[in-house]
């Protein structure tokens, strides 16, 4: 049994359709579900903002099993990587599982950049004020430290249907 956490982005599309489809696509596992956040782009800043939003799941899944799953949701909502940091219609991340740690180029744990993105974080902090980014810190801590001016919770989305 492995506990991750999962960050969600869009920036294409129906942005809230995309996250639903990834909530309901990891509903049998959810534990908790973030309030959506809209916020500027981060790396390739050309582009609309994204909608972000965090999971935090729980299964019989290892690292590699989440990863894989949300590649799936990725597949499903039509994503396509044309450009690294680009518009995406469905962007699934995994942030951390257990406290794992991986430097596989294809899933680095804990996710590169995480410790530093208010898309990340923000969220994050809402569904478990406690939280710890391996080697980087206390999330509430990092946060302090970020320049939220381009992040905005949209209490007028809800990712329940």
């Amino acid at each position: 049994m492995t506990r991750a956490v999962l960050s969600l982005g869009s920036s294409l599309g129906d942005r809230l359709g995309y996250l639903r489809l990834a909530v309901d696509g990891f509903a049998d596992v959810l534990v908790a579900v973030s309030p959506v956040y809209e916020t500027a782009p981060w790396g390739v800043t050309d582009q609309d903002d994204f909608l972000n939003a965090v999971l935090i799941v729980s299964g019989d899944v290892d690292e590699w099993g989440w990863l894989r799953r949300g590649q799936a949701l990725e597949q499903a909502a039509g994503r396509v990587r044309e450009r690294r940091w680009g518009p995406r219609t469905l962007d699934v991340d995994v942030v951390t599982v257990d406290g794992v740690r991986s430097s596989d180029p294809e899933l680095l744990l804990p996710h590169p950049g995480a410790h530093e993105r208010a898309s990340v974080l923000v969220p994050w902090l809402d569904v478990e004020p406690d939280a710890v980014v391996p080697g980087h810190g206390p999330v509430r801590s990092l946060v302090a430290g970020l320049d939220l001016s381009g992040v905005t919770r949209r209490a007028d989305l809800s990712l329940w249907c």
